[in-house]
């Protein structure tokens, strides 16, 4: 019998005996989630074939949201970078000192402020009506400007798909905002950017709380007997599905473990390179004597060549086991090689420049394996849930430093700038070898003391990666 149709046994103390399955199983969102995991109260088996055709249905439910949100929160974030090319600059008076690329970074003042309060209303209340919200408030304060269901060897791929919209999303939003830059009304052209923008998003607020697929216990559109093997399926994670209760001790325990501080400071690092990606480059390639129009057209290969590579990478790692730090260190040094690039050649280089400024965008492939490896190696629901925050914090707190290395008076070359990204790309590619290393000696010291992979407690009172024996990490 195959692993996948194996029964699949939940050895806790606390959960239930059989004959109390029947009547909780009729209402899988009544399970315990105050101590326990929401785990399995029965066993039963399934083909390879029936699991396939259920996470084919998940795909279709969860992707497309995802994606959406993602690829409208990343639109959202760039509109600074394509609205200075038209006016905003100057109407704002961000062309003094350095208040542009204030304007950049305080941005992620409030993603840092709000990271953790929005995944402790995640955990407690429904995630649907938490996201509904927050999207929905930022759509309103751009206007006012004027994953749980998949196996670890899954993650990587899907959370490569929606981050890839990041991307893509840089191919069409430039032609909308070309758009508006062409309009001659009683407002500059930006000023319509971000009221469609803000429109948008708030309208795509409102449809989450009705359209954005919960958890595995309560997602609609499932039958009983799908409900079950979509939260049986997950116990090779060895981390657990859902758990409303906030652990201290799983806190506790995230503080000390040094993979953690790990990808923090890669995350951290490599999002550095970000300030010149989502702020200035549309500025950048107008320095090169291209109108203002076109500059903004030539923004779409950057953003084809990062979403294709965000794409690419996780499905590698989907494909192949043990690639992801690998490919966080390759995602590095396409962003040194760029910008190695733009610092030393002359302005006279104009197609070689172009290059560059399309191949920056690498670090972003880099990051969407990074919090899939960060997911796959955290098991416990409130440390997994606090360490997602914790690399949201890293990525925000790069994106803060990242713009304000680019100042006014090292316009157009930036050369200080790209001095720092290049160092931080480099020290970011090599953390990613240091993690690596610690994840083969933990995993090389559990196969030593004898304790074989497995998942008999895969449920058991939400075990942490730690202090499950049974857990090892992916490489």
């Amino acid at each position: 019998m195959s692993d996948i149709e194996k029964p699949r046994e939940v050895m806790s103390e606390h959960i239930k005996t059989p004959s109390a399955d029947v009547e909780e199983a009729k209402q899988l969102a009544q399970v315990d989630t105050v101590h326990n995991d929401e785990a399995l109260k029965r066993e039963e088996t399934w083909t390879e074939q029936e699991e396939k055709k259920l996470r084919w249905k998940i795909d279709l439910k969860l992707m497309p949201v995802l994606c959406m949100t993602y690829g409208l929160q990343y639109y959202d974030k760039a509109m600074l970078s394509q609205a200075a090319l038209f006016g905003l600059r100057t109407d704002l008076e961000l062309t003094k000192s350095n208040r542009y690329s204030f304007s950049a970074a305080i941005f992620y003042l409030g993603f840092i402020v709000g990271a953790y309060p929005a995944m402790i209303l995640a955990q407690r209340f429904p995630i649907e009506r938490v996201a509904s919200a927050i999207v929905t408030v930022w759509g309103i304060c751009l206007i006012l400007t004027t994953g749980s269901f998949y196996k670890k060897n899954e993650q990587a791929l899907r959370m490569g798909i929606w981050y890839s919209c990041t991307g893509y999303v840089s191919i069409f939003s430039p032609l909308v905002n070309y758009a508006f830059g062409q309009i001659s009304g009683s407002m500059s052209p930006w000023k319509y950017m971000y009221f469609f923008a803000g429109a948008l998003t708030i309208v795509w607020g409102i449809l989450l709380l009705f359209i954005l697929p919960p958890d595995p216990v309560r997602a609609k559109g499932f039958d009983e007997r799908q409900r079950y093997i979509l939260v049986a399926r997950l116990r090779t994670n060895n981390s657990g599905v859902r758990n409303t209760h906030l652990k201290k001790d799983q806190i506790g325990e995230l503080l000390i473990d040094i993979k953690f501080w790990i990808i923090f400071a890669i995350a951290f690092l490599s999002m550095i390179a970000n300030g010149p990606i989502s702020t200035f480059i549309p500025i950048i390639i107008n320095s090169f004597g291209f109108s203002t129009l076109n500059s903004l057209l030539l923004v779409m290969p950057a953003g084809a060549y990062a979403g294709t590579l965000q794409l690419i990478f996780p499905y590698l790692c989907y494909k192949y086991a043990g690639l992801r730090s690998y490919l966080v260190l390759a995602a590095q040094v396409g962003t040194t090689i760029a910008a190695l690039l733009l610092w030393l050649l002359p302005l006279s280089q104009t197609g070689a420049l172009l290059f560059a400024c399309y191949i920056l965008p690498s670090v972003g492939a880099g990051y969407a394996v990074l919090m899939g490896l960060q997911i796959a190696n955290t098991a416990g629901y409130t440390k997994r849930s606090i360490a997602s925050s914790g690399l949201y914090i890293g990525y925000c707190l790069g994106n803060i430093v990242g713009p304000l290395i680019f100042k006014q008076e090292d316009a157009p070359r930036y050369v200080e700038g790209f001095i720092v990204v290049t160092v931080t790309a480099i020290v970011a590619g090599l953390l990613a070898l240091v993690y690596r290393v610690v994840c083969m000696w933990e995993n090389r010291r559990r196969d030593n003391a004898g304790i074989l992979e497995g998942f008999e407690h895969a449920y058991e009172d939400d075990l942490t990666d730690k202090k499950n024996p049974q857990f090892r990490y992916t490489l």
